[in-house]
């Protein structure tokens, strides 16, 4: 049997300024960013997963998606 590694939660490293209006390319929920969890392995540090948290713009739950799948809202999305 193959025991999954331990692993930790972190703050990662936000990929564009904190309140950056972003959208979920997959679901084409838009939001603001919060922040970022990584999850590591305890043993090599290597990151196994990353996490971008958006909150609704005007207010509302926040909801977490995978960090690869956000991308900075541009002003030719909002026309």
């Amino acid at each position: 049997m193959h025991e999954k590694p331990q692993t930790m939660l972190s703050h990662g490293t936000l990929p564009y300024p904190a309140g950056t209006l972003v959208e979920d390319t997959i679901s084409e929920r838009t939001g603001r960013l919060v922040g970022v969890i990584e999850e590591r392995t305890k043993g090599d540090n290597r990151v196994v997963s990353r996490q971008a948290f958006v909150r609704p713009q005007g207010g509302g739950i926040e909801w977490d998606v995978p960090l690869e799948r956000i991308k900075p809202v541009t002003e030719t999305d909002k026309a």
